[in-house]
């Protein structure tokens, strides 16, 4: 939705902008209630965040830096983070000693409006825009509306398994995300789905091709060799496999009544694994149910919103 961007996405809108041009313009926002951006340049010795709005000194009270700072759900960490960064607010109040305008901004009650208006609406299975704000090793934390953070568990990331949520994204990425759960205020968000079927993914390859791959675990009976993020192989055992490797493998057969692609090693080696902007079939909507697994497949693989 427009109106509520993660943080960073809305900086540079020509709305955004001509908002931040003059006093009038800011003083016509703050009427309308509009959610603006700009750069926190500072957090003062007492958490109140210093923003740059270009035309007068922003100032977002440390009480008003987060939804939560308040009732002391939300540690002050939420506010001290966002410097050197973009922030989402609402203009509260303009005033001028006569030298300088200093304008009041609220930052809870853009993450306030956003939730009433936007968040509070969304279902399970809705598909949104969401931002990487960090990455742990259970998960990736997201932006889903003017800073409003979500958890993204490292099991819904993709369908091809990882080692932690870096392999697949980066602080600051825009990505899409699907609604997995709402409960007591906390949104779980899911990536996966949106990633395609196994036929989808595995239409992309063909038998007698030799393409890269990702090797991400090796067995007594095989390694298994990521095409793509909702794709692997198996493929035959070689000395020295190393999980996390660059692989270069040759498509011996895909057969999708088994669901199973299998595959020859001709090489590895060690090279960094930058993350790649996601592919996606689906990026807007709503998904009741996500069926991985082929048609003529005995096995089932799905999920249910």
């Amino acid at each position: 939705m427009a109106d509520y961007l993660p943080e960073g996405n809305r900086i540079n809108l020509p709305e955004n902008k001509r908002a931040l041009s003059s006093i009038s313009n800011l003083l016509l926002a703050k009427e309308e209630q509009r959610v603006l951006e700009a750069k926190a340049v500072l957090c003062d010795n007492d958490h109140n965040l210093i923003v740059d709005l270009g035309i007068a000194k922003g100032i977002i009270p440390r009480l008003e830096g987060a939804v939560g700072i308040k009732e002391g759900t939300v540690r002050d960490i939420a506010v001290i983070s966002r410097v050197n960064r973009p922030v989402n607010f609402i203009v509260t109040a303009i005033k001028s000693d006569g030298y300088e305008d200093v304008v009041y901004l609220s930052r809870a009650k853009a993450q306030k409006k956003c939730i009433d208006e936007y968040i509070d609406k969304l279902v399970v299975g809705d598909v949104i825009d969401a931002k990487i704000t960090h990455l742990e090793s259970f998960g990736a934390f997201a932006d889903i509306g003017c800073g409003v953070v979500a958890l993204m568990p490292i099991d819904t990331i993709s369908v091809s398994r990882i080692e932690h949520p870096s392999e697949r994204f980066s602080v600051g990425m825009n990505i899409k995300a699907v609604i997995k759960s709402k409960e007591n205020g906390r949104i779980s968000l899911s990536h996966k789905e949106l990633l395609g079927t196994w036929e989808q993914n595995a239409s992309n390859f063909n038998p007698g091709e030799t393409v890269g791959g990702i090797i991400r675990s090796v067995e007594n009976y095989g390694a298994f060799v990521e095409l793509s993020p909702n794709l692997a192989g198996l493929a035959e055992l070689k000395d020295n496999l190393q999980v996390g490797s660059q692989a270069s493998v040759y498509i011996k057969n895909i057969i999708p009544s088994k669901m199973k692609i299998k595959l020859i090693i001709i090489d590895t080696f060690d090279s960094e694994n930058k993350p790649q902007k996601p592919k996606y079939y689906i990026e807007n909507g709503h998904i009741d149910t996500f069926v991985y697994s082929p048609a003529e497949c005995e096995k089932y693989i799905y999920t249910k919103f």
